[in-house]
């Protein structure tokens, strides 16, 4: 396959590289005649850029790194769709990274973003030490909170957890709950302590003690964590309702009640976290704490662009959005 360059392009338009290049990286000082028959070059000649020469050149690429807790939560997936539709307006790309909630792979993702010269890095940190982060911000990479809250000098989008904890527990009191248990992943990740907190929250403020609210800790917060939480409970004595930290926790724990003959939400009520679209589709639709996903990735993304535009100028943001309660059949 013969490879089309720069001096093709220049041949086919009657201009000389130079010129190709200046419509390529910098389009305003080209005349639009003269712009209009190098894109039409570059189109009949079926010319690519070579990115990477580029980055080369200008030390940093037109990528932004996205790390994320769970790559297979769809809470992710939306907030990922959010940060995609940004990015393509401003002809950038995307480097997906999983850290599956460990800070050593979390870690290694963010040495890879940084040899890849990225322009700015979006994370939901697995570890609450951002040391690295800082590091990363004195390279000159710019760097966003997503689903985190920050304070001072780094921007973070984030929801109120504590009072998405509170909503789902203050439902569940509300409908006549005396025992209830709070399926969680490991307590080390901030948005299982801060909806455990708004929980107890909850329960302080309806006089009730601490011990009405049983922790079940689980090592992975998908479906199967879900399945290992609920037979926990079957063999230890089931609550009158279950908070669950996240959706996926939920379906999983939703199925092996359902698989063990327990009736829900008769004998057991249950409410999740994120409303993923599964949630409403589920075998008994799921209530939920509903977050505003894809607003998450959109606004951490133009956020994180216009700092790495303008970073002498660029005020910091700490933005907060408040959960929703959403009332379904697992809870009526």
């Amino acid at each position: 396959m013969v490879t089309v360059g720069i001096k093709e392009v220049a041949q086919r338009a009657g201009v000389s590289p130079g010129t190709v290049s200046n419509v390529l990286n910098r389009p305003e000082r080209v005349a639009a005649t003269t712009r209009a028959r190098v894109q039409q070059a570059i189109r009949e000649l079926g010319f690519v850029r070579n990115g990477s020469a580029a980055t080369l050149r200008a030390g940093q690429s037109r990528a932004i790194g996205l790390v994320v807790l769970d790559v297979g939560n769809p809470f992710f997936v939306e907030v990922a769709r959010g940060v995609e539709d940004v990015v393509s307006d401003r002809d950038h790309a995307v480097i997906l990274c999983n850290s599956g909630e460990s800070p050593g792979r979390e870690a290694r993702n963010l040495r890879v973003l940084a040899e890849q010269r990225v322009r700015g890095v979006l994370i939901t940190p697995a570890d609450e030490d951002l040391s690295l982060l800082e590091d990363l911000r004195e390279r000159g990479v710019a760097v966003v909170l997503v689903d985190h809250p920050a304070t001072g000098d780094v921007c973070s989008v984030s929801v109120d957890d504590v009072a998405g904890g509170d909503l789902a527990v203050t439902h569940l009191l509300d409908r006549g709950a005396e025992r209830l248990a709070y399926v969680t992943g490991p307590l080390g990740i901030r948005q299982c302590t801060e909806r455990r907190k708004g929980a107890r929250r909850a329960l302080r403020t309806a006089g009730r003690p601490a011990r009405a609210l049983e922790d079940v800790v689980v090592p992975e917060m998908n479906a199967s964590g879900g399945r290992l939480a609920a037979e926990k409970l079957l063999a230890g004595g089931l609550p009158d309702a279950i908070f669950c930290a996240n959706d996926l926790l939920a379906l999983g724990v939703l199925r092996a009640l359902s698989q063990a003959g327990v009736r829900v939400p008769d004998d057991v009520a249950l409410i999740g976290y994120d409303d993923i679209e599964f949630s409403s589709a589920a075998a008994v639709p799921l209530s939920s704490i509903r977050q505003p996903t894809y607003q998450l990735g959109k606004i951490a993304t133009e956020l994180l662009l216009e700092e790495c535009d303008d970073p002498r100028g660029h005020a910091h943001q700490q933005i907060m959005f408040q959960p929703e309660l959403v009332v379904r059949e697992s809870s009526r």
